[in-house]
């Protein structure tokens, strides 16, 4: 009986961070960014478990149409800016660049339908002191506002200085961006 040898080099592990789209020091800072929103969302359910009644009764003051509208408008962008990639990939800077600025559009949108929101909240009085819940609502939708600016940038400098590697950190930014949305609307906004 013959032994069978697997001839391939042994995988180290190694390689696997040279699969990830984009530059390693992005994936840095998409991790930290993700384990801090986690952090305060965590505090902001610790928080609501002391007084649920509380945080449901302040949760029915905000706008879920809005937020939901909000959600969307990230999801879609985040598709905008992964076609960025693919057409990139394919050679197609203009079309690559077209899709960035639908993306960052709709990072634009988003903002404005946030700036509603709030709006919306300082006319009935109701600020970042009103109550545990509303202070995390503006710290934690404000931060990721933050962000979603953050992004536009980054977007916008890649459309600029086009390479495949740069539009690839850039989306993967976005999509994290996209990511913390999707966990903070349902949490903030739906969550009883």
């Amino acid at each position: 009986m013959s032994e069978i040898t697997d001839t391939r080099p042994a995988n180290d592990g190694s390689d696997v961070l040279s699969e990830l789209p984009g530059e390693l020091m992005m994936w840095v800072l998409i991790a930290s960014e993700i384990l801090v929103f986690g952090a305060a969302l965590l505090a902001f359910l610790s928080v609501r478990v002391g007084d649920p009644a509380r945080f449901m009764a302040d949760q029915a003051l905000l706008n879920q149409t809005a937020g939901a509208i909000n959600t969307i408008v990230l999801v879609t962008s985040g598709l905008c800016a992964a076609l960025a990639v693919r057409v990139r990939e394919a050679g197609r800077r203009r079309a690559a660049r077209l899709w960035l600025l639908a993306a960052g559009s709709l990072g634009a949108v988003f903002l404005i339908v946030k700036a509603f929101e709030y709006g919306s909240k300082a006319a009935l009085g109701i600020g970042i002191e009103t109550s545990p819940f509303f202070t995390f609502y503006y710290l934690i939708t404000g931060f990721h506002a933050v962000h979603v600016i953050a992004g536009m940038a980054v977007l916008a400098l890649v459309s600029w200085r086009d390479s495949v590697r740069n539009m690839e950190a850039a989306v993967a930014f976005w999509h994290m961006v996209d990511l913390v949305w999707v966990l903070l609307f349902p949490i903030i906004y739906v969550l009883r």
